[in-house]
């Protein structure tokens, strides 16, 4: 199970950040990265600074031939297409990309794998559970809704479903 995030709180050249994502996806399916089952969308209040535009957010499980390392670089090359700009960590963005799990290998990376962080973001886990309600954290061995228990109250009531 290839799992990958994504998420955007700036326009691109395309339109707003759910429009973004929905071309980089289709994008993405152009160069051997299928998506196979896309999560609702979910608005999340930005971070570090709540005043920047709400982010929105989600997963998809994609199927690929791409080795991790070759994943990683078309998802860059993807952001890069629609506009994204590394300048700050955290800054607001066009579209940001990130492979959450890949197979359930474990990897010191690049990529790291898992992501290092998926399981301590809400707006990670909540749109994970749309399209892998059996997924099980490959180091910990956590379940999906486990790892959800586990977060604040106020961190999963801050990740809202779209439409």
């Amino acid at each position: 199970m290839i799992l990958i995030a994504y998420g955007a709180n700036l326009p691109s050249q395309i339109g707003a950040p759910a429009e973004t994502i929905r071309a980089a996806l289709s994008r993405l399916s152009d160069n051997g990265v299928t998506p196979v089952a896309v999560s609702k969308f979910y608005a999340t209040p930005a971070w570090p600074d709540p005043n920047d535009p709400s982010y929105v957010n989600g997963v998809a499980l994609v199927r690929t031939e791409l080795v991790p390392a070759l994943l990683m670089k078309q998802l860059q090359e993807t952001e890069l297409a629609f506009g994204r700009e590394r300048t700050v960590r955290n800054a607001p963005r066009t579209l940001d990309l990130d492979i959450l799990d890949f197979n359930g290998k474990v990897e010191a990376g690049p990529p790291q794998l898992p992501h290092p962080r998926l399981e301590s973001r809400a707006f990670v886990l909540l749109p994970l559970r749309d399209v892998a309600p059996d997924w099980r954290h490959p180091v910990s061995g956590r379940s999906i809704d486990e790892l959800i228990a586990m977060l604040p109250a106020s961190e999963r009531e801050a990740v809202r479903p779209l439409g």
